[in-house]
């Protein structure tokens, strides 16, 4: 069938663009695309908020389950100013590909708060994340939606959300949400666990191009969650990491980046501003770097039409969701650039949170060694399967993962049916 083309303007419509081609691919009829181009529940929250000068301010927040026909809906929290209905659209529709893609259980959820972090203090923030909580409670439980980290959010922000869940159910409930802390049912490797996917896709990309990472460069646009670790990982293999950016800047050296001594310096200052040895660069000019592999680790649209013309990255690892805009990945491929796309490259973090959620089901955790040996099989049997099918189908390594993608998820629609 063919479908109205769709106006990419921002990334839900990027999102639904990606699940028209893939329908188109697979044949589907319009019955399957409408069922899975709309979120299965949406809510919208008010969060009145006592400042701690007594003043108090009203903030928005959203929960949003896009799927969970493959069992419970998995997505983070988002505490950003950019957080608005259709962003956590977008990304939940994004989390329901990337859950089935790399098979885990779950199906796709996001949700966020429209607030800047840096504007609040800690306890304020606790409020928040309580607040929040409480309002979004009959969405989500172990069996229902668990949420996770995200942008603006980490493992304490969890650990509040798994005290104001449970406070209200009487009982601990470690599993509603991932990336708690450790000391309270988190699991090992989980806070590092997106950076460490993002690297192991990254090894067998370059791989399959004949790339030794010892002799490979890399740019990561981001120093936060995702591409600290990943600009860590990266230099442990071998690979030169020659820029890096952080919201307020970006930093580039010739010869590779001391990225241990970076971190210690944004631990100190807060930025990759101002590092020494190396060079201020525009953090545009990141993304067009000559280097063997790009990791986009920020937002989304960060690689549009206009400058993937420049871009002289042999592959694009995606770090972040949707960084790359569907008009931007045709000028990709006509140049021949691969494109490792987010919901594989970035999905490691899905599946260590699966692996946390198992941990805290059965009270019984693995050593790290444990977690990373699965991770690994996991994301390597999720490159393996995209990139056969890519090559089966002469199709982008997107196209081909957001088809199998969505040909899993639609299989489930159709075995359990329809109700009533």
């Amino acid at each position: 069938m063919v479908l109205a083309p769709v106006q990419t303007r921002g990334p839900l419509q990027s999102a639904q663009a990606q699940l028209r081609e893939a329908v188109e691919f697979l044949g589907y009829d319009e019955g399957v695309h409408a069922n899975l181009s709309r979120a299965r529940r949406e809510l919208a929250v008010s969060i009145p908020l006592m400042r701690d000068d007594g003043s108090v301010e009203v903030l928005t927040g959203y929960r949003v389950q896009h799927n969970y026909s493959r069992g419970p809906a998995k997505g983070g929290v988002r505490f950003s100013e950019s957080v608005d209905l259709d962003e956590v659209r977008a990304l939940a529709m994004w989390m329901t590909w990337k859950c089935a893609l790399i098979d885990v259980p779950f199906g796709g959820a996001k949700g966020g708060v429209s607030l800047d972090p840096a504007r609040f203090s800690l306890r304020e923030l606790e409020r928040v994340t309580r607040r929040y909580t409480n309002e979004i409670a009959p969405l989500i439980g172990p069996e229902r939606d668990i949420p996770a980290p995200d942008i603006g959010t980490d493992e304490q922000t969890m650990a509040w959300m798994m005290d104001a869940y449970s406070t209200s159910a009487g009982v601990l409930v470690p599993g509603v949400v991932t990336g708690k802390p450790i000391g309270v049912g988190g699991s090992q490797g989980r806070a590092a666990a997106t950076s460490m996917g993002v690297v192991f896709i990254a090894m067998r990309a370059l791989e399959s191009l004949g790339l030794s990472p010892a002799s490979a460069t890399a740019a990561v646009q981001g120093f936060g969650k995702v591409g600290r670790d990943a600009a860590l990982l990266l230099r442990r293999r071998g690979v030169r990491v020659l820029a890096v950016s952080d919201r307020y800047g970006a930093v580039a050296a010739p010869g590779g980046l001391d990225i241990d001594a970076l971190a210690l310096h944004v631990d100190t200052t807060g930025t990759v501003v101002g590092f020494p040895g190396a060079e201020p660069i525009d953090q545009a000019e990141l993304l067009e770097l000559d280097v063997d592999v790009l990791v986009p680790a920020a937002v989304e649209m960060a690689i549009t039409e206009h400058n993937a013309p420049r871009i002289r990255a042999k592959v694009i690892v995606e770090g972040a969701n949707g960084p790359t805009t569907p008009e931007a990945d045709t000028v990709l491929e006509d140049r021949g650039v691969m494109v490792v796309p987010d919901i594989l490259a970035n999905a490691g973090g899905v599946v260590v949170s699966y692996l946390e959620w198992v941990q805290g089901k059965q009270r019984y955790w693995w050593t790290a060694a444990e977690v990373e040996s699965k991770l690994s099989a996991k994301m390597d049997a999720g490159w393996e399967a995209v990139s056969w099918e890519a090559r089966r189908t002469s199709r982008t390594l997107r196209q081909a993962a957001t088809a199998l993608a969505v040909r899993r998820v639609a299989d489930a629609h159709r075995m359990r049916g329809l109700y009533p």
